[in-house]
C-alpha cells in the first residue's frame, strides 16, 4: 500500500535516519520503536505529509484514506460529544449537524431536508450515532456525556474523542504517536482488543507500552543504527530478533578481528626467514583484502537508576483517614488505609477519578477538604510530579545548576555522577531546563530523588515519556529499592513488575485491593464495557471444595443463570431488529419525494425525534446485547 524507497532525514546537524526501505502492507499493524529522539515521531510526520524528506521518496496512493489524532478541536467545541467524534466525515457531520438546526426551524426547506437525508444515507449516517456512542463508551468516555459540548470537557477527555474521530473513519491509514499518554488501563485494553480484533486498515503506532505493543502489533519498525528496520511479529518476537542479529553480527566481526591477528602474527613471524618469504608476502595479500565490517552504535541507551535510603522508616509508613477533596464535585471520598514498610503500591484508576490528587495532599502540595493523614517514625518523602516538563521549563538554568541547587549537600564530583546515571552526558548537563523534551525531565526529577535518598516514594505517572529502556532500567531499579512506594501508572507492564497491592480510585469511591494487577484484572474485567457488566459480579472461587448439595443447588441456580440470560439475549436481539426497522421505515418516508412537500414542519420535526429515539433505543439495546453476551460467556466459561 505504502513503498518507501531510500528514504533520509537530516536534521539538527545529523542524520536521524537514511537508507529506509520498506512497504507497509494493507491490515498490517506496524509498531514503531527506537529511543526518544531517533526521529519515530519525523518518520510519522513524514507519512502524513507534516514534513519532508531530506532524501529517498515516499509512494502513497492519492485514494488513501489517513486517520490522524487531531491536536486543534475548537472546530468542534459547541458540539455534543458524540457529533464531534464523527466530524472526521466531513461530509455527514455536516449534513447530521444541518438536519439538527433545521428539524427545529418550521420554514425549513423541504427539498434541504431531503438532501441532507441523501447525504446521510449514502453515508449510512443513521447508525453514526450508536458507532461513535461505543466507540466513546469503549475509550471511557460515560453516556451520560454523549450529548453534553465538546467544551465541557476537561484536555485528556477531548483527546479521547479525537482518537474516537480518528477510528470512525475507518482510515485505510491509521498513524498514532503515543495513543496511550492519555489514557487509563481499561481504556488501553479496549483499544488494544478494537485495532487488534475490529480495525481492517494499517497501522502504523508509536508506543512505549510493551504490552501494548505485543497485543496489537504484528511488525515492528524499530529506528535505530541510523536506519529504520522492519521486523515481523510483535515486540518480544522482534527483541529475540534484534537480539540474535547483533550477536551474530559481533561473533563474525570477532572471527574477522580473529583471524586478521593470526594472518599478522604469521607475517612477523616468518617474514624475515627466506623460506616462508613467499608464504609471508601472500599472507600479506590476503590480509589487504581482508575487510573488518564496522559495528554501528545503537542509539538506544540505558540508565543507571539506583534508589538508596539515608536511613529505614519505622514499620508504620503512613496512615490516611476518611481523606476527603472535591473542585466542581467530589473527586476523592473516604479514602482510608495504612503502609507498611517495604510496601509498593499501585493507585489505578479512571481519568478525574483523584490519584495525581491523592499523591499531592500526601506530598504537602495540595490541602484535603476533609480527613487526615499522618507518616509514621522517621520517614522521608520523596515526591515526583507528572507536570514535571511544564516546572522545569518554567525554571532558569540548566540541568547541572539545576541539580547543584536542589542539593547543596552533594559535592560537584557526585552530582555530575548522579546526572551520568540518568544519561546527562558532559554536555548534556549544560543543556537550559527550557528546553528539556518530557524524557530528559523526567529523568532530572528522578536524579533528584536519587539524590535525596527518602524512604517513602510518591510517584505520579513517572513512566510517562520514558523510552523501554528507561521504564525496564526504572522498574528494576524500585524492585531493588528498599523504601516503600506510592506510585500511579497507567504502564500495566510497570504496575505488574512492581506492584503487590493496589488502591482503586473511581469517581467517589475507593477500594484497597490486596493482590496483583493480574488479580485485580480477573476479578475487574478487561476493559471499560467488561468492568461495567462485572460491577456487581464476584468471581467464583472455583478452588473451594462443596458438598453434593451445594454443588447441586448452584449448579440449579447456575442453569437458571444462564437461562434468563439467554432470553435476555432473545429480547436484546428482538429490540435491535424493532428499532433497525423502525428507523429504515422512517428513512424510507424521509427518502420520498414529496415528503417534506406533503408534510407540515411539525409532522417533520416530530418523525426526526422519533428516528432520534429510536436511534438511542438502539444503543440501549446493543448495550444490553453485549452485557447479556458477556455474563453469558462467563457462565458458561465457569
Amino acid at each position: 500500500m505504502i513503498t518507501i524507497s531510500n528514504l533520509g532525514f537530516y536534521a539538527g546537524g545529523r542524520w536521524l535516519f537514511q537508507k529506509v526501505n520498506m512497504s507497509l502492507a494493507q491490515g498490517n499493524r506496524y509498531g514503531m520503536t527506537g529511543a526518544n529522539g531517533a526521529g519515530k515521531s519525523t518518520f510519522l510526520k513524514l507519512l502524513t505529509g507534516a514534513e519532508t524528506p531530506s532524501e529517498g521518496e515516499l509512494h502513497i496512493p492519492d485514494w488513501l484514506k489517513l486517520g490522524t489524532l487531531e491536536q486543534d478541536f475548537t472546530a468542534w467545541l459547541n458540539d455534543p460529544v458524540w457529533l464531534a467524534a464523527v466530524s472526521g466525515e466531513k461530509e455527514l457531520h455536516a449534513a447530521l449537524k444541518e438536519q439538527n438546526t433545521l428539524s427545529k426551524d418550521s420554514n425549513a426547506s423541504g427539498e434541504k431536508m431531503a438532501k441532507l437525508e441523501e447525504i446521510i444515507a449514502h453515508h449510512d449516517g443513521y447508525s453514526a450515532r450508536a458507532r461513535s456512542s461505543r466507540l466513546l463508551s469503549g475509550l471511557g468516555i460515560d453516556e451520560s456525556f454523549h450529548e453534553r459540548k465538546l467544551s465541557e470537557l476537561s484536555g485528556g477527555w477531548r483527546l479521547r474523542v479525537m482518537l474516537a474521530r480518528a477510528l470512525f473513519i475507518k482510515p485505510d491509514l491509521l498513524a498514532l504517536d503515543e495513543p496511550t499518554n492519555h489514557l487509563d488501563i481499561l481504556a488501553i485494553r479496549w483499544l488494544e482488543k478494537f485495532l487488534a480484533t475490529e480495525f481492517e486498515g494499517t497501522l502504523l503506532v508509536i508506543s512505549h507500552d510493551r504490552d501494548f505493543l505485543n497485543r496489537v502489533c504484528t511488525h515492528i519498525a524499530d529506528v535505530d543504527f541510523g536506519t529504520i528496520t522492519l521486523y515481523t511479529g510483535n515486540y518480544d518476537k522482534f527483541i529475540a530478533a534484534a537480539t540474535a542479529i547483533r550477536e551474530q553480527k559481533e561473533k563474525e566481526v570477532a572471527n574477522i578481528q580473529k583471524k586478521v591477528e593470526q594472518t599478522q602474527e604469521f607475517i612477523n613471524r616468518f617474514k624475515a626467514k627466506a623460506s616462508k618469504a613467499r608464504q609471508a608476502q601472500s599472507r600479506v595479500k590476503q590480509l589487504e583484502k581482508i575487510e573488518i565490517p564496522d559495528i554501528i552504535e545503537t542509539s538506544r541507551r540505558w540508565p543507571g537508576f539506583q534508589f538508596q535510603i539515608q536511613r529505614p522508616s519505622g514499620k508504620e509508613v503512613l496512615k490516611t483517614k476518611e481523606l476527603q477533596k472535591a473542585y466542581d464535585k467530589p473527586v476523592l471520598t473516604g479514602v482510608s488505609f495504612e503502609l507498611q514498610r517495604g510496601e509498593k503500591v499501585a493507585v489505578i484508576g479512571p481519568n478525574g477519578a483523584g490519584k495525581s490528587t491523592l499523591l499531592k495532599i500526601l506530598a504537602g502540595e495540595l490541602k484535603a477538604d476533609n480527613g487526615s493523614f499522618e507518616f509514621g517514625h522517621e520517614v522521608s518523602l520523596g515526591y515526583f510530579d507528572q507536570d514535571h516538563r511544564e516546572k522545569a521549563h518554567a525554571e532558569a538554568g540548566n540541568v547541572l545548576s539545576w541539580m547543584e541547587n536542589h542539593n547543596p549537600q552533594l559535592v560537584p564530583g557526585a552530582v555530575r555522577s548522579i546526572l551520568g546515571a540518568a544519561l546527562f552526558s558532559r554536555d548534556e548537563v549544560l543543556k537550559e531546563l527550557k528546553v528539556l523534551s518530557g524524557g530528559e525531565s523526567a529523568r532530572l526529577y528522578l536524579a533528584d530523588i536519587m539524590a535525596n535518598k527518602a524512604n517513602f516514594l510518591l510517584l505520579d505517572e513517572p513512566t510517562n515519556h520514558l523510552d523501554l529502556e528507561a521504564l525496564d532500567a526504572l522498574a528494576k531499579a524500585l524492585q531493588d529499592y528498599p523504601g516503600t512506594v506510592l506510585f500511579v501508572s497507567h504502564d500495566r507492564h510497570f504496575v505488574s513488575a512492581l506492584a503487590k497491592r493496589i488502591l482503586v480510585l473511581t469517581p467517589g469511591e475507593f477500594r484497597d485491593f490486596h493482590g496483583t494487577y493480574e488479580d485485580w484484572l480477573a476479578e475487574q474485567g478487561d476493559d471499560y464495557l467488561e468492568a461495567e457488566a462485572n460491577k456487581s459480579k464476584i468471581k467464583k472461587d472455583t478452588n473451594v471444595k462443596k458438598s453434593g448439595k451445594e454443588a447441586y443447588l448452584e449448579n440449579k441456580e447456575r442453569k437458571k443463570r444462564i437461562s434468563q440470560l439467554q432470553r435476555k439475549l432473545s429480547l436484546a436481539e428482538q429490540d435491535i431488529k424493532k428499532f433497525e426497522s423502525q428507523i429504515e421505515s422512517i428513512e424510507a418516508e424521509f427518502s420520498q419525494n414529496d415528503f417534506y412537500e406533503k408534510n407540515s414542519a411539525e409532522i417533520v420535526a416530530a418523525k426526526t425525534e422519533e428516528k432520534s429515539a429510536a436511534e438511542k433505543s438502539l444503543i440501549e439495546a446493543m448495550r444490553q446485547w453485549e452485557a447479556a453476551q458477556r455474563d453469558l460467556e462467563a457462565e458458561t466459561e465457569t
